[in-house]
């Protein structure tokens, strides 16, 4: 439980102030958007520790520590106001104010942006579970020959960047014209975005010895850092955008979903001390292919609207089954690591 002492104390301290800013019902809600977010997330704490056991143990200090903040006042309470204020040319202070004082009105702007930042986040999303399913160095593979079969397009250079084009490509043809220009803008933005921090770390590497190592490992724990951040937000778009769903209350939602965040970043330490992807080695196939269902799940959104219990039950099932089959996997081949 050592672990997870810093979530049950954000989460005392949020329920708290979400009972002396909204009452009973702040409260409730507050609870309720913490258990959605956490349940929703499990497969981003995963895929978050997928990149933390390699990290630096000081970078991985500062995930807990300025990645909660980030998470939490950034991409959960500034990020959606900056969306608000870009999007409908309003300042940043007058967005915070409407926010405050006139929720319907923010909520409408936000979900007005719906279509821009399920585009962003679906093809940054879409980008992390192509580069995994389509990675040629990958030696396990969860779906057997099939998944082996895809695993070898990525010997096609930059293969995932094409797959995903296509898909915006495919997508935007289904929307409005007014819709279309900001869409394919937005989702080239997320591929971009992706790509420049999956290899900016490229530009710290060095075959020197000593300190020029240190200072390479530093810089690339920051593109690490920065990329977890990233893939933070993404998921963070569509729980900020449908907390309004349940509650117009922006101090309530970010409670409750600040709650959410500080487990999800719990779990992801536990899964790295613990070695759980070690010791279950398709779990981290499985949320690979939870993100990528929630990334065709915000594409999709776009267009039409999907219920978070979808998304939340698809996720959980991916999660479920890879989990089973690790253990299978865990029983037959006792003696073997992750790399089978």
């Amino acid at each position: 439980m050592r672990h997870f002492r810093y979530s049950f104390l954000v989460t005392v301290v949020g329920l708290i102030a979400a009972f002396l800013w909204g009452g009973p019902a702040g409260l409730f809600i507050a609870a309720i958007l913490g258990v959605l977010e956490i349940s929703l997330s499990f497969d981003n704490a995963v895929v978050n520790a997928s990149v933390l056991k390699d990290m630096d143990p000081k970078w991985q200090a500062r995930f807990l520590t300025w990645g909660i903040l980030i998470a939490v006042f950034g991409m959960r309470l500034v990020f959606p106001v900056a969306i608000v204020a870009i999007v409908a040319d309003i300042g940043m202070l007058e967005v915070t104010q409407m926010a405050l004082n006139d929720p319907d009105t923010y909520s409408a702007h936000l979900h007005a942006s719906h279509v821009d930042i399920s585009a962003f986040g679906g093809m940054f999303l879409l980008m992390v579970f192509l580069s995994f399913l389509l990675d040629e160095t990958k030696e396990l593979h969860w779906l057997g020959r099939a998944e082996e079969k895809l695993s070898r397009i990525g010997k096609l250079e930059s293969i995932e960047i094409v797959i995903a084009l296509g898909v915006l490509w495919a997508l935007q043809s289904f929307l409005p014209p007014e819709e279309k220009l900001g869409a394919m803008l937005a989702g080239i933005s997320g591929v971009m975005l992706f790509v420049i921090v999956g290899s900016a770390s490229g530009l710290f590497e060095v075959e020197e010895t000593g300190e020029a190592v240190a200072h390479a490992a530093k810089r690339s724990g920051v593109m690490g850092f920065l990329y977890l951040e990233v893939l933070d937000a993404s998921f963070s778009f569509d729980g900020v955008i449908g907390a309004f769903a349940i509650s117009k209350d922006v101090i309530i939602i970010m409670l409750g979903l600040a709650i959410g965040a500080m487990f999800v970043r719990s779990i992801t330490v536990y899964l790295v001390r613990k070695g759980t992807l070690s010791e279950y080695v398709f779990l981290e196939h499985g949320a690979h292919y939870a993100i990528g269902a929630l990334a065709l799940i915000m594409l999709a959104s776009t267009k039409v609207h999907i219920p978070e219990v979808i998304t939340g039950m698809i996720g959980a099932a991916f999660i479920g089954l890879s989990l089973l089959s690790s253990i299978r996997y865990r029983n037959k081949h006792p003696f073997q690591d992750e790399r089978g």
